[in-house]
């Protein structure tokens, strides 16, 4: 195997999902792509990808949106993992969720998907639940409104002020990540529990 980071960036694809609450991930990965200072190209593995370094003599990585539908990101996801020798302790999945406040970036290894399909179909095709996940909140739906709904609009007028600085937290989010580890990386992302 690879000392290659596969990073993924969960969304639909298409015009109409761009601005979606769900293409977050997507959001973050053009963020990340800017940062490489690469386009992405279309693969073989129906994705578009980036191939670079992360930051000056940082880590290689291989930046991913697929261009299926969320729900089926998993083919992709494996086929990329394959093409590049890439194993699932080296790939990263960040994705909206709905469970974490929006402009809150949270990360984690494995567990439950909460949920979330585009995950569940990667852990399906990597056959593990052991990768990693940057997890971008977007909030709760409001009211009754369908989860489902609420994912597939757009960000609010408030919150598309403050997008640019939840993409760029997300993305400080998988450098350090790659860099300095998950431990490093959730103790200065994760906000500090008060006693009480």
């Amino acid at each position: 195997m690879t000392d290659t980071w596969l990073i993924v960036g969960l969304g639909n694809p298409g015009a109409q999902y761009q601005g979606n609450r769900h293409n977050v991930g997507q959001m973050v990965l053009d963020e990340l792509a800017g940062r490489v200072g690469a386009g992405f190209k279309s693969h073989k593995a129906r994705a578009q990808v980036v191939e670079g370094r992360l930051g000056i003599g940082g880590p290689r990585v291989v930046l991913a949106k697929p261009m299926t539908y969320m729900n089926v990101s998993g083919g992709p996801v494996s086929a990329l993992a394959n093409f590049y020798g890439i194993s699932p302790d080296h790939v990263v999945a960040v994705h909206d969720e709905i469970d974490i406040p929006f402009n809150t970036v949270k990360l984690k290894i494995g567990g439950g998907e909460g949920g979330h399909n585009g995950l569940r179909d990667i852990s399906k095709a990597l056959a593990t639940k052991d990768y990693l996940r940057v997890r971008v909140g977007v909030g709760r739906p409001p009211g009754r409104m369908d989860t489902a709904d609420y994912v597939l609009r757009d960000f609010g007028t408030a919150e598309l002020k403050e997008l640019p600085f939840l993409l760029d937290e997300a993305a400080d989010a998988v450098e350090l990540l790659l860099q300095e580890g998950l431990t490093a990386a959730q103790q200065k992302f994760h906000p500090a529990k008060t006693a009480g």
